[in-house]
């Protein structure tokens, strides 16, 4: 049964928050009142964020990157926090408690015990990073606490807080709020404090754990190994590997099987660590890596060749592999035939994808927020749970995340006052003429930089921050990759599709509105491919349309879809709506309103920004319409893409 631990190890039947080592946290003696706003944080590694929860109720989330301007900005959420206070109209001291996504104690001897376990080799990692764990790290709930008081700006009383286990808060994000009664639930992600993938059965608002894998065995990290073999950025260009598996075959699948991964029937592994160097050095990988795989790591930026093509198709195929192993063993173990999803592995959609398109499961939901941001959520979930809240969901079949628009809004009077301090030229239209004449320019091909309502929570953009394009110019791939977000070429791109039309155009049997399931493009869409392209191989294969919707189908004649409803994105779902009237096609390319290396846009003035400095050639303000070439002469910096890190 491979090494599987059981349930027990993570303290019987979850109810929420556990104090740090048994020990009460918070200020001594106060109890907050149950039910009430409890705010839900994630710091102090990557992708930070802070949450908002009432009476069970996801008020705010947001990451503190779409701030601060730092991508994957890992420090304190201090923007969001203040954006979640503000939205809800508290203040620190009026939260029933702050619940943080993982317990620091825990953790600190988990990285502890790793550098006594691969002394000497660890003692570089041990020398570069335990000032930070000494310095702060260790004790995050009493930054925390320290955080909030200087924000808070009086001697009122804070709440409690509580630290909740990394794949407790992941797995809260997962099944709360989630459409079901009860379900499967699969974490999977690198490592928190010591797991790396957990099996859980939720019920009403308990969650049981099950079974857990622990560090260092680990399929996140070993697919973020393959990441910087590849020349990409770890906890970052992921993404990327995913996008570029289906250039290349893959035929080191059994060599990974063989030398890297032991995977057992229920989908438990072990890793054969004397080819990484994780665990002690300051790399994914090292020479017994490259000897595997016939030299050393791709330069950065440098050349692709076919070997990251099929490396990047291997590892893809091992994951999908264990991904579904792992998702049957947590469908027999709960005797459900529902399961959902999070942690940064939940982000790799085209397993995702595979699990309904193999039957695995009957029905799948995954956290729109799945990596370390949405555990901000589920901490605060978890913790409202436990002080009494019930579970609510707006209606009977729906999941509670709001379309995942949690983050800040701007209203026309706030979008008014920039345009006119900014010296925009802007025409304000009621929305059935807007959205007629972007349709209408759409279908001319242009480029629309669409800026509405409130920013999503979670790594991809829903039709709040969005540029869209039409997908039926085999040009617009190329256009958008390489002069709108200025990234690599091989990038694929989204369609959104009207729900109700979803499934003639794609095979998808339910609805994507998250944009994190892969399907097919429809058969009746898909054209065959001619003589001329046999032997194509690589970036070559990008040449070559596929349906009548090219910009958004991959080269293995996939897309990663979202499924567009009325009632999650009413002015997004007209749009779609006019579109298809007018072109007979209700698909958009949809792609996050930013350049490469860059959160997401916020503000008006950053969609502004990002509109002016690129091959963007409409920008919508929720009801204002600016084109570019109305708009003053833009006095640019000629080096503001070299002040923007690569991703």
């Amino acid at each position: 049964m491979g090494t599987w631990r059981d349930g027990r190890r993570l303290g019987g039947r979850w109810t929420g928050g556990r104090p740090v080592d048994g020990r009460p946290t918070g200020d001594p003696g106060r109890e907050g009142p149950s039910g009430g706003p409890v705010l839900g944080i994630s710091a102090y590694y990557h992708d930070s964020a802070a949450a908002l929860v009432r009476d069970g109720v996801v008020l705010a989330a947001a990451q503190e990157e779409r701030f601060s301007r730092r991508r994957h900005d890992p420090s304190f959420p201090e923007r969001a926090v203040a954006y979640c206070l503000r939205e809800a109209g508290l203040r620190p001291a009026e939260l029933s408690a702050v619940a943080f996504y993982e317990d620091p104690a825990l953790k600190f001897r988990r990285v502890m015990a790793t550098w006594l376990a691969t002394a000497p080799h660890g003692f570089p990692v041990f020398r570069r990073a335990f000032p930070q764990w000494a310095g702060g790290k260790r004790h995050a709930l009493d930054d925390v606490r320290a955080r909030l008081r200087a924000l808070s700006g009086s001697t009122e009383p804070l709440p409690p807080v509580v630290a909740h286990r990394h794949h407790a808060s992941h797995a809260a994000s997962a099944f709360l709020p989630s459409p079901y009664p009860s379900a499967a639930v699969l974490c999977v992600d690198g490592v928190g404090e010591w797991a790396t993938t957990t099996l859980w059965h939720g019920r009403g608002t308990e969650l049981l754990p099950l079974a857990e894998l622990r560090f260092p065995h680990s399929l996140g990290l070993l697919y973020s190994a393959f990441t910087y073999f590849c020349g990409f950025k770890v906890d970052s260009g992921e993404y990327k590997l995913m996008g570029l598996a289906p250039y290349g075959t893959p035929r080191w699948a059994p060599l990974i099987r063989e030398r890297l991964i032991d995977i057992k029937p229920d989908g438990s592994f072990r890793l054969d660590l004397r080819h990484f160097a994780f665990p002690y050095g300051l790399t994914m990988t090292g020479r017994a890596f490259e000897e595997l795989f016939g030299g050393p790591r791709r330069t950065p930026e440098g050349p692709l060749t076919q070997r990251e093509f099929d490396l990047a198709a291997s590892v893809q195929a091992v994951t999908e592999e264990v991904v579904a192993r792992l998702a049957r063993t947590a469908l027999e173990r709960t005797g459900e035939r529902r399961l959902c999803l999070a942690g940064g592995v939940a982000l790799n959609c085209v397993a995702n994808g595979r699990l309904l398109d193999d039957g695995v499961c009957d029905e799948l939901w995954v956290q729109p927020a799945a990596g370390d941001a949405g555990g901000a959520l589920g901490a605060a979930l978890a913790e409202s749970h436990a002080r009494g809240a019930p579970r609510t969901h707006p209606r009977h079949g729906t999941d509670a995340m709001a379309g995942a628009l949690l983050g800040p809004g701007y209203d026309a009077g706030e979008i008014a006052e920039f345009l006119e301090r900014a010296g925009c030229a802007a025409v304000r239209l009621p929305e059935r003429e807007l959205v007629a004449r972007v349709a209408a320019e759409l279908a001319e091909g242009k480029v629309v930089g669409w800026f509405q309502g409130r920013m999503e929570f979670g790594p991809r953009a829903l039709g709040n921050r969005s540029i869209l394009a039409d997908p039926r110019d085999p040009g617009t791939q190329s256009t958008l990759n390489l002069k709108t977000k200025f990234r690599e070429s091989f990038r694929p791109f989204a369609p959104a599709v009207l729900a109700k039309d979803a499934k003639d155009w794609f095979d998808l049997t339910g609805e994507s509105p998250y944009m994190l399931l892969t399907a097919r493009v429809a058969a009746a869409r898909r054209r065959a491919c001619g003589p001329e392209t046999a032997g194509l191989t690589g970036l070559d294969l990008l040449r070559v349309p596929r349906s009548t919707i090219p910009a958004v189908t991959h080269v293995d004649g996939s897309a990663r879809v979202q499924t567009v409803t009325a009632e999650h994105s009413a002015r997004f779902h007209a749009l779609l709506t006019a579109f298809r009237d007018r072109t007979g096609c209700p698909v958009l390319v949809n792609t996050s309103f930013n350049v490469r290396g860059e959160p997401i846009v916020r503000t008006p003035a950053e969609a502004y920004t990002c509109f002016m400095r690129t091959h963007i050639d409409l920008l919508v303000l929720g009801d204002f319409v600016l084109n570019k070439h109305d708009q003053p002469k833009r006095q640019e910096e000629d080096n503001w893409r070299a002040d923007i890190p690569t991703d």
